[in-house]
């Protein structure tokens, strides 16, 4: 069951959008704050952008959990005018690190919503792996406040389009923003820009769903060219400040700059991110409604580029794992987790249970994996037993495969239609 995000006690009905938004959206910048014990959220800033790329229908619904949701209420009668769900590298810090038990430290993080045309009361909260409640903040938000700061009415950063299939009333809106790229290499970095388009694109659903698609390229440029390597101790002046190793994976290439990546959006319609580092280097990250970032120059760039903003945009789990990976285990296995593409057998008839053939051995064995290309195949998201993955292989877990499995191009299926159909 794909609309599994809806949370209990909060009463949904279709919302027309013209009654309650105008065409603008509102930019929250909120700071999350706390250990492994404790978390807060604190409101940093509001502003304002000049239009809104977002949905205009299931205004009131999530298609996914994450780790957090959005809601904005009507301050007069409480209406649900608006839900969004998201997940945060604060919350990965939390759950993935030994680091979160001995110090506390404070994440960005930046949300888009169309903006009221009354007062209106946000809630936000941030929920742990079992799906508890961890943290939480209400505010109102004051339409004509004037210190909502507007936004992206001058100086917008260069950009160019690569995909225009429509207006952003009618399609899902793509940024891809350059990392490291300095002012005279950005001629390089809309050819990369392109290159990941097409490698987007090659896969499906994305490929027969093209046309449900924007593509935009800005040319956010750096002072140095290339990005930061800590194991080697290279250290670069970049756009966004990112760099590999995050939580200390050389490969986890992230950047925890996010008020900077929405700072070089503002005035260019957008709904998701990916973030192009200019480097050979093998890595990236993709964080569910935050980001996808990953290096541009690798042999193997065009597969991790398709994998991290399955991450971003599709919600999916990685379904790999290895004996000496640092986020082993990281996830209950006696909770199901939100994402459509692993399983810990606990709900398992919400996943992809109508898709498994009868008579298929539970868990399935690897040798048989040609004859059930649906199965429950043993090891998934960091844990090598008590976690499941549809197939023996994906694009969610290797760079081999040339396609994803059913599964997940199912469930990114239905977050495309999601956005972009009103029924």
């Amino acid at each position: 069951m794909l609309l599994c995000g809806l949370l209990a006690g909060v009463t949904i009905q279709a919302q027309n959008f013209d009654d309650y938004f105008i065409d603008k959206s509102l930019r929250v910048d909120y700071i999350f704050t706390g250990n492994f014990e404790k978390q807060e959220i604190s409101l940093d800033k509001l502003s304002s952008l000049p239009a809104w790329a977002g949905r205009r229908h299931h205004l009131g619904e999530v298609p996914l959990m994450g780790n957090g949701q959005v809601i904005m209420r009507d301050a007069q009668d409480g209406t649900v005018i608006y839900m969004t769900s998201f997940s945060t590298l604060f919350q990965e810090w939390l759950a993935e690190t030994e680091e979160a038990k001995q110090v506390t430290k404070s994440f960005e993080y930046t949300v888009l919503l169309p903006f009221p045309q009354r007062p209106a009361v946000v809630e936000i909260k941030l929920l742990d792996g079992r799906h508890d409640v961890r943290a939480t903040l209400t505010h109102t938000v004051l339409p004509d406040d004037i210190l909502i700061e507007q936004k992206g009415l001058s100086n917008v950063t260069p950009h160019k389009y690569i995909l225009k299939s429509g207006d952003s009333k009618d399609c899902i809106d793509i940024a891809f923003l350059a990392e490291g790229y300095t002012e005279d290499e950005m001629d390089i970095f809309y050819k990369d820009a392109e290159d990941a388009t097409e490698s987007l694109f090659s896969h499906e659903p994305y490929t027969s769903m093209r046309d449900r698609f924007n593509i935009v390229a800005v040319a956010s440029p750096s002072k140095d060219s290339g990005v930061s390597i800590p194991k080697d101790n290279i250290w670069k002046q970049t756009a966004f400040g990112s760099h590999f190793s995050t939580f200390y994976s050389d490969r986890y290439l992230t950047t925890t700059n996010v008020k900077q990546i929405n700072d070089a959006l503002a005035g260019i319609p957008y709904e998701h991110i990916i973030i192009l580092a200019n480097s050979e280097v093998y890595g990236g990250g993709g964080v569910y409604n935050s980001f996808t970032l990953s290096t541009a120059h690798n042999a193997l760039t065009r597969p991790v580029i398709v994998h991290e903003f399955g991450h971003s945009f599709g919600g999916l789990a990685d379904e790999y794992a290895y004996e000496d990976d640092v986020t082993t285990d990281s996830y209950p296995l006696d909770v199901e987790p939100w994402e459509q593409n692993i399983t810990t057998q606990v709900d398992f008839a919400g996943k992809w249970a109508d898709l498994v053939a009868p008579g298929t051995p539970n868990p399935t064995p690897v040798e048989m994996a040609e004859q059930y290309p649906v199965g429950l195949y043993e090891g998934a998201s960091y844990s090598l037993k008590g976690m499941y993955r549809p197939s023996f292989d994906c694009r969610m877990r290797s760079n081999v495969i040339p396609n994803f499995c059913p599964v997940c191009e199912r469930a990114i299926r239905k977050i495309i239609e999601f956005y972009t159909d009103e029924d």
